[in-house]
């Protein structure tokens, strides 16, 4: 799939944007609605390491989509290394670049690229899969904006690590804070 750029503006920081951009635990509350079933792969939830795993419903080509934060510059850009479709052989980048449209406006670029690994998963890209995805990826930055101009009513959903026991937390190399112990 050749690759497509959507592009949003913000009211809002570069810092603030970039800090709701990397915390993947929060990534639901923006791009819940085509990013399906979304779930950490480890307890860092933000910064480089941070992982992810979700489903891409689109029409005739469904699968699962692994992401790893590779890149993250304060407060300019954040990389996404992606992974998914038949045997994982499929791969893609994200590339989240912010930079300073006005004093209080933060402008938004996110890059999509996606090779399809499989002849099979080609020619089903063919068939709509890139417009679905610039469609849906252009309403997400849309709510991201909504998120970070008016305050939202209630805490954002944040998704966790399926099976995840914070009292079991060090078996996955984190240490529990001092007043849980």
């Amino acid at each position: 799939m050749d690759p497509f750029t959507v592009h949003a503006y913000v009211s809002a920081s570069r810092e603030d944007v970039f800090d709701l951009i990397s915390d993947l635990a929060v990534r639901e509350a923006f791009a819940g609605r085509y990013m399906r079933d979304f779930r950490l792969t480890h307890p860092k939830s933000q910064g480089v390491g941070a992982a992810a795993r979700y489903l891409l419903p689109v029409p005739l080509n469904r699968h699962y989509v692994e992401t790893q934060i590779v890149e993250a510059e304060r407060p300019l850009r954040v990389t996404e290394a992606t992974h998914g479709g038949r045997g994982g052989r499929s791969r893609g980048e994200m590339r989240w670049e912010l930079s300073r449209a006005t004093n209080a406006v933060t402008e938004i670029e996110l890059t999509v690229v996606w090779e399809a690994g499989t002849p099979r998963e080609r020619l089903k890209e063919r068939l709509g899969t890139r417009g679905w995805m610039r469609r849906r990826t252009k309403r997400s930055l849309e709510r991201l904006r909504d998120i970070l101009e008016e305050s939202p009513r209630r805490p954002l959903a944040r998704s966790t690590i399926a099976g995840y026991e914070p009292l079991k937390a060090p078996r996955f190399g984190l240490s529990l804070p001092a007043a849980k112990r």
